[in-house]
């Protein structure tokens, strides 16, 4: 397996207050500042970013889960009765379009997402 090894260190001097703003910006995305440059000059997505973006994903896919349970429940009713009550059906036709409108927002965010990663170099 290979490794990573830093074996070079670049020195620059940058303002005092500069740094500390950095050091403050960095703190709040629990990043480190060598992430915030060496990623700014690659212009490679943030380690936080990708955490949101991880965080996002498993959000969606709890979200379709019970979305999921609460439509094959309802199937599994209509398949033991033979009929759907207008109430029912109901509630089915609103978990369809609760889908629908996360998978339209889901398809947006991973849009946004590859364009990102494509940069990622």
């Amino acid at each position: 397996m290979e490794r990573n090894v830093k074996e070079s260190q670049i020195v620059f001097r940058i303002e005092k207050d500069r740094k500390q703003i950095w050091k403050k910006l960095c703190s709040e995305r629990k990043i480190s500042v060598t992430s915030l440059i060496v990623d700014s000059v690659e212009k490679r997505i943030f380690a936080d970013e990708r955490r949101k973006v991880l965080l996002f994903i498993e959000k969606q896919d709890n979200v379709f889960r019970k979305v999921e349970t609460n439509i094959n429940q309802l199937a599994r009713i209509v398949n033991g009765q033979k009929f759907i009550t207008q109430a029912q059906f109901s509630v089915f036709r609103e978990q369809l379009k609760v889908v629908a409108d996360l998978k339209k927002e889901q398809n947006e965010i991973f849009k946004q997402i590859y364009s990102l990663i494509a940069d990622d170099r």
